[in-house]
């Protein structure tokens, strides 16, 4: 009984091309970064709200990365963000990370306390 769902098409090997076999290596770098952040002027979780919620739409909208409030969500005065990406190079991701960090530090109504970036390569 047919499901209605097509077949994937058959890998060029498997159609019976002869393809040259090359070894060529992508390299791609996933950073990882924890920023804990102050927030001094904060007096409840909802102004709390306001302001990390700005800063995590400025901060997807401007560069397009993984990025979410973490941990501290019951303390009215400081916050985690973390954030994902992904890069071409150590040397792209590196840059990513710090100009993150420079707008996240930009933020007046929040003082960076901890910033924990990490950085994983892989070759495929």
């Amino acid at each position: 009984m047919e499901s209605g769902i097509p077949a994937p098409e058959a890998a060029p090997a498997e159609q019976g091309l002869d393809l040259p076999q090359t070894e060529s290596f992508v390299t791609m770098v996933v950073g990882v970064s924890i920023f804990e952040l102050h927030l001094p002027e904060a007096r409840s979780l909802k102004q709390k709200r306001k302001v990390i919620k700005g800063l995590i739409d400025r901060v997807h909208h401007r560069f397009r990365v993984s990025i979410s409030e973490t941990d501290y969500h019951d303390l009215h005065q400081r916050a985690e963000i973390s954030i994902a990406a992904i890069a071409r190079s150590a040397g792209d991701g590196e840059r990513l990370m710090n100009s993150i960090r420079d707008l996240i530090d930009s933020e007046p109504a929040a003082f960076l306390t901890m910033w924990d970036p990490q950085y994983m390569e892989g070759m495929r």
